[in-house]
C-alpha cells in the first residue's frame, strides 16, 4: 500500500506530518509513503526512511490561496504533485491536512469523478455515545458541496452505505436523511422529495429522517445531508464537545469538592475524552473519486496523522474504490439498456 501524503499541508507541518507518517510506517509494515515537499528540509525530519520517499515539491498552496486557481497554476506543489502520484496509479492514496478547497480541487480535476456521480461526497466518522460508546455513524457531505440537487442525495446514500459496508463492516447499514424533523412531510421541498425518492431505492436500507440531535445516539448508522447543513453540524458537535470539556474543567478546578470528585472519577472523565476526541477517528473521505482522497484537520497533529493513516489501511485493503467505480459503471451500463429498450 503507498500512500502520497502533502507533507506540506497543516498547521504544524512538515514537523508533525512527517512524525505522524513515521509513526504510522511503524504501526503498519505493509504501508509505504511518498511524502511530497522541500527534499532537504523533510529529509533532516526523519529518523529512518524505511519505506519513506521524499518526493521534491517545489511550492505550497497555502490556506489563504484561491483554491481552484492554485490548482491550476501551482502545478509543482505538494497538493498537486500528491493528487497525480495516485492518479498516474504510483500511490493508492492522497492524503493531506493542508487547504480544503485545494484539496477537493485536486481531487476532482486531477483524479476525477466516478463514472455516474455528479458530485462527490466529503464523508467524516463521528462516535455514537449511547450505551457502551463503541460504535461510529458515518456522515456525508459535510462541506464539499454547498449548493446541491436531490439526486446528489441519491447518490451520496449510495456511496455511504458502500463505505458503512466495506470499511465500517456493517452488513446492511442503516441510511437515514438529515432533516428537521422525522416526520416525512418535514423540511423543505428538496427534503421532501428526497425523502420520497430515497424510500423508493431498493439498494439501501433507509431508515427515514433523523433529527441533528439525534446524530450521536446511534439513530442511523449513515447520515445523508448536503454540504452546508452538513458542515454546519459537524462544526456545531465540535464546538459543543470543545465547549463541555472547558465547562467542565473550569468548575473543577473552581473548588476543592470538585477537584477530590474528579480524582475519584478520573477515569470517567478519560474514557469520555477519548470517546469525543476527533484525532480518534481518523479523516474524511471524499467519496466518489477514482482514488482514495483523505482530508484531516489543519491542526492535526503526529497522532490524528497516525490514526487517518489507520483508516486509510482500511480503505485500500476493502477495496472500496475499484468497488464503487465497478458498481457505478454497472449501474450506468443498465441505465443505458433500460433506455434503449423504451
Amino acid at each position: 500500500m503507498k500512500v502520497a501524503v502533502d507533507a506540506m499541508g497543516g498547521d504544524n507541518a512538515p514537523e508533525e506530518i512527517v512524525k505522524g507518517v513515521e509513526l504510522a510506517r511503524d504501526k503498519y509494515p505493509d504501508m509505504s509513503f511518498q511524502l511530497f515537499g522541500p527534499e532537504e528540509r523533510i529529509k533532516a525530519l526523519l529518523q529512518n526512511h524505511d519505506r519513506i520517499t521524499v518526493v521534491p515539491a517545489n511550492s505550497v498552496i497555502a490556506m489563504e490561496d484561491e483554491p481552484v486557481r492554485a490548482v491550476r497554476t501551482k502545478k509543482d506543489s505538494s497538493i498537486v504533485l500528491a493528487a497525480t502520484a495516485v492518479k498516474e496509479h504510483t500511490a493508492d492514496a492522497f492524503f493531506s491536512a493542508g487547504n480544503t478547497g485545494a484539496v477537493l480541487a485536486a481531487g476532482l480535476f486531477i483524479i476525477g469523478r466516478v463514472k455516474g456521480i455528479d458530485r462527490p461526497g466529503l464523508t467524516t466518522t463521528l462516535p455514537v455515545v449511547t450505551g457502551d460508546a463503541t460504535g461510529s455513524v458515518t456522515m456525508l457531505d459535510v462541506g464539499a458541496n454547498a449548493d446541491y440537487k436531490v439526486a446528489n442525495l441519491e447518490q451520496f446514500a449510495v456511496l455511504g452505505s458502500f463505505y458503512g459496508q466495506t470499511v465500517m463492516g456493517i452488513k446492511t447499514p442503516r441510511v437515514g436523511l438529515l432533516n428537521n424533523g422525522t416526520e416525512s412531510d418535514k423540511g423543505d421541498k428538496a427534503h421532501r422529495e428526497a425523502y420520497q425518492r430515497l424510500s423508493e431505492m431498493t439498494n439501501i436500507n433507509f431508515i427515514g429522517n433523523v433529527e441533528s440531535r439525534e446524530l450521536l445516539n446511534g439513530a442511523a448508522d449513515v447520515i445523508v445531508t448536503d454540504g452546508f447543513t452538513g458542515n454546519a453540524a459537524l462544526k456545531a458537535i465540535e464546538g459543543t464537545a470543545l465547549s463541555m470539556m472547558t465547562l467542565i474543567r473550569s468548575k473543577i478546578m473552581a473548588s476543592t469538592k470538585a477537584k477530590m470528585g474528579y480524582v475519584l472519577s478520573r477515569n470517567a472523565f478519560h474514557q469520555v475524552g477519548q470517546v469525543m476526541d476527533y484525532s480518534k477517528h481518523g479523516g474524511a473521505v471524499l467519496l466518489g473519486l477514482k482514488g482514495a482522497v483523505i482530508k484531516t484537520h489543519g491542526s492535526s497533529k503526529a497522532e490524528t496523522v497516525r490514526n487517518t493513516m489507520g483508516q486509510i489501511h482500511q480503505i485500500i485493503a476493502s477495496g472500496l474504490i475499484q468497488q464503487t467505480i465497478d458498481y457505478f459503471d454497472t449501474s450506468a451500463d443498465q441505465s443505458n439498456v433500460d433506455a434503449s429498450e423504451k
